[in-house]
């Protein structure tokens, strides 16, 4: 698949699967723009490894409205145009309705629904009005999980939000022949994954799938780029589930 002379936007790009979605699409000849927020040297090493010509660390909130348009100027300062839209930043605190307080609810949905409703408005005038134009989402798997933690209260009420957005904008700008859908992770081998999980809870997470392992962040990936390409061009408003049978 050829992606050569496309544009994405990655947030949370600088490690993770947003990482790995960056370097995959470039190998097909994407150009990126990597969003970060403390980590510059990560970022400047994915820079490095996909080429300054064809990629762009810029620093920035995603979860507010001057960061996503400090995000979507740089974009087009540089190539011009944006082509496919990834929000994958994301925050994952742990909170129960007893724990829960207002200034993390506030930091869950600025970063998880906020950004990446505006990062989408903000963009699609920058997209091609011949169409084409593709909005990917970073879902759970943990939204329809029967086992679920009370515990991540915060983040799954962030991304059932995500998936009514998928739902929603994919009728919107179906008007401009962009397609919008998500993928839905299962357990997957990231930092934010393992944060704040004894190795006990991280291989009862593993077991759950009959695979008996986790998924990697390039597994994610290839999912995104299905979606990203021309082959995906009729499928719209969907959550698609890379989980390894992780159905619980």
């Amino acid at each position: 698949m050829s992606l050569t002379g496309k544009v994405f936007i990655i947030t949370g790009a600088s490690k993770g699967i947003g990482k790995a979605i960056a370097l995959r699409a470039a190998a097909d000849g994407a150009s990126i723009v990597i969003n970060y927020l403390s980590d510059s040297q990560s970022a400047t090493r994915v820079v490095s490894q996909i080429g300054s010509d064809r990629a762009l660390a810029v620093q920035a909130d995603a979860g507010t409205l001057d960061g996503i348009d400090k995000l979507v100027g740089a974009a087009v300062e540089k190539f011009g145009k944006i082509d496919v839209v990834i929000p994958n930043a994301g925050t994952m605190p742990m909170a129960t309705l007893d724990s829960a307080t207002e200034p993390t609810f506030d930091k869950v949905m600025s970063l998880n629904v906020k950004g990446p409703l505006f990062l989408v408005q903000k963009s699609v005038p920058h997209m091609p009005t011949t169409g084409g134009g593709r909005v990917i989402f970073i879902s759970t798997g943990l939204n329809t999980a029967t086992a679920v933690s009370p515990a991540y209260l915060l983040y799954v009420a962030s991304k059932g939000a995500v998936d009514q957005l998928t739902r929603l904008l994919s009728k919107d700008l179906a008007k401009r022949n962009i397609t919008v859908n998500a993928v839905a992770p299962g357990p997957t081998a990231t930092d934010l994954f393992f944060e704040g999980k004894s190795e006990q809870v991280v291989r009862m997470l593993q077991g759950q799938s009959p695979f008996n392992r986790l998924g990697t962040p390039e597994e994610i990936a290839e999912v995104v780029l299905f979606l990203a390409g021309e082959g995906s061009r009729w499928v719209s408003g969907q959550v698609i589930r890379a989980n390894g049978a992780n159905m619980v």
